[in-house]
């Protein structure tokens, strides 16, 4: 119990001086563009060299369980005007039972044709390594449901997963609206069977024409729209049979200053789904970290 008290300390005061050492060595230049969405991804890739570091805790209500709080933290990095790639760190907390760290994602995004088109696609592909306690629910696949998650920790920590998880991305944006489409596969590769889910994200800016001042309550700052995720079953069982889906309400609010905040309640759609989740998130954006990165160790500007 000491041990794992003490790595939770370590974890936590990790993340904490990670961040503080960015704030502290590179000024943010640039406010944060992303979407309000949460399981949604658009076309939008972060701008080279440029570092966003979030936080994004999820509360869900649990029947036969403890309710739970898990989050990840994430470090997203643009490499390429093609290439973003992002760090993911998850944990989670259930009532009346554990708090632990559940494991480490490795995702990246690739964006083969770079203007604007009707119809944008992205390829996205992650690399997992968590065990069977992590509740992020970045993403819903096969038959996930509310039961999975009211198993106690000190069963699933102990199951280990490495898993391959792509995305094809569909995104398109009409007179300031932003639809895209997620189909999402996932594989354990440990297990023979392929998962599937989807997403469907709908937002748009409260205003399109943006001020010529700095304003951090102006309408054009705020987002809103919609959200659609669950399940698809696996590639012997493919379908809605079984499988847990929820609609979420999305609100974002991108400051001048490079932070942004979201929130998004959203609700279960069926009986294998958790009633409610909440979900919120805080990132801030470092627009010269890779030119800071190569100042710092002698490298060209």
């Amino acid at each position: 119990m000491k041990l794992k008290l003490k790595f939770t300390f370590i974890f936590k005061f990790a993340q904490a001086a990670a961040a503080a050492f960015l704030v502290w060595a590179i000024p943010a230049t640039a406010r944060a563009q992303d979407r309000p969405y949460f399981v949604t991804y658009s076309h939008d890739l972060e701008e080279p060299g440029a570092l966003e570091v979030a936080v994004s805790p999820v509360l869900a209500s649990q029947r036969g369980a403890g309710d739970f709080l898990a989050g990840w933290t994430e470090l997203e990095y643009g490499a390429k005007g093609w290439w973003t790639s992002a760090l993911y760190l998850s944990g989670q907390s259930t009532r009346h039972d554990s708090t632990l760290f559940t494991g480490v994602r490795w995702e990246n995004r690739f964006r083969p044709l770079m203007h604007e088109h009707r119809v944008n696609p992205v390829l996205y592909v992650e690399l997992e390594r968590i065990n069977g306690a992590d509740k992020i629910m970045r993403g819903i696949v096969g038959h996930d449901g509310e039961a999975d998650h009211a198993e106690p920790n000190a069963i699933t920590r102990g199951e280990m997963k490495k898993e391959l998880e792509t995305k094809l991305i569909l995104s398109s944006n009409v007179r300031g609206w932003n639809l895209s489409e997620n189909l999402i596969a996932e594989k354990n590769f440990a297990e023979k069977e392929w998962e599937f889910g989807f997403a469907i994200g709908l937002s748009r800016p409260l205003a399109l024409a943006a001020r010529p001042d700095e304003c951090t309550l102006c309408p054009e700052n705020f987002s809103a729209g919609l959200e659609l995720y669950g399940g698809l079953g696996t590639h012997e069982a493919f379908g809605l049979r079984d499988t847990s889906h929820y609609l979420g309400l999305l609100l974002g609010w991108d400051l001048p200053s490079g932070m942004g905040l979201k929130v998004s309640p959203a609700f279960g759609l069926n009986d294998r789904s958790h009633r409610f989740v909440l979900r919120w998130g805080m990132s801030y954006e470092f627009a010269g970290f890779g030119r800071g990165l190569r100042r710092a160790f002698g490298g060209r500007h």
